[in-house]
């Protein structure tokens, strides 16, 4: 489905299910359809709104766009709601799709009913995060989104995963469009920190992390753990950075579990 933003950018997004609305924002450099084993195990239950963030997937980007920043994820997710006149959502967020939902609690917490981080982090980039980033982004737009396979790849799963999940992953990530890509390497580096808006947050909150995680390891979820009066901290055996692809059943169970909770 499409929708389109007071920018005019077209935005797609999924739209499956029954029951109270889950918001999912995918992690970089992905689409919607990461989120495929949550909506396939738990749609009987849960109606879940999953865009491409813009520059993804099937989303458009703005012309001359050069940044995507975290809160315009967020406002593009705020915009969804809007259109299609939910008044609040769980929202839940995977590494920089939880950057985003950390951006849209900041923006409109009344929005909120309960708040989902997987593999993410609280704290900002340091200069040395911000530098790279940068390089990476100059690179995939001159190099092409191959760039991001050989940088990221490795990065994301374990190395217990399957071969099958490393090639879905792979071709995911090769079909990033670059411009999409590159502003959102920059928007992740202009990010704010969230850790004071974690602390204010007093709602509901399930946290989930990979026990192999090597980008946002166990310690940054323990950290965002400590700051939340209401949150849930669930360490995934053996998984990479993507725990919901690497390791669905448990996943699913800890969503469900929240989910039905609230």
């Amino acid at each position: 489905m499409l929708f389109r933003t007071d920018d005019g950018v077209s935005l797609h997004y999924l739209d499956e299910g029954q029951g109270a609305p889950v918001l999912l924002l995918h992690g970089f450099p992905l689409h919607a359809e990461s989120f495929r084993p949550q909506i396939d195990a738990l749609s009987k239950r849960y109606r879940f709104l999953v865009p491409d963030h813009r520059g993804f997937g099937r989303s458009g980007l703005a012309p001359g766009q050069e940044v995507t920043e975290m809160s315009q994820i967020a406002r593009d997710a705020l915009a969804l709601l809007e259109h299609l006149r939910i008044p609040a959502a769980v929202i839940g967020g995977v590494s920089m799709g939880g950057y985003a939902a950390m951006a849209l609690l900041r923006h409109d917490p009344g929005r909120v009913r309960g708040l989902v981080l997987a593999d993410t982090r609280a704290i900002e980039d340091n200069a040395a995060g911000k530098k790279r980033r940068e390089e990476l982004a100059r690179a995939t737009l001159e190099r092409g989104s191959q760039v991001l396979v050989d940088a990221f790849l490795p990065q994301q799963l374990s190395a217990s995963a399957s071969p099958a999940l490393r090639q879905q992953v792979g071709e995911m990530m090769a079909k990033c469009p670059p411009l999409g890509a590159a502003a959102a390497l920059r928007g992740m580096a202009a990010r704010q920190d969230g850790q004071d808006i974690l602390a204010r947050y007093g709602g509901p909150a399930l946290i989930v992390v990979g026990e192999k995680d090597s980008l946002t390891p166990v310690e940054n979820s323990s950290q965002m753990f400590k700051l939340m009066s209401g949150a849930k901290l669930v360490v995934i055996p053996g998984a990479g950075h993507l725990s919901n692809m690497e390791a669905p059943e448990a996943f699913n169970r800890s969503l469900d579990d929240f989910l039905s909770g609230l």
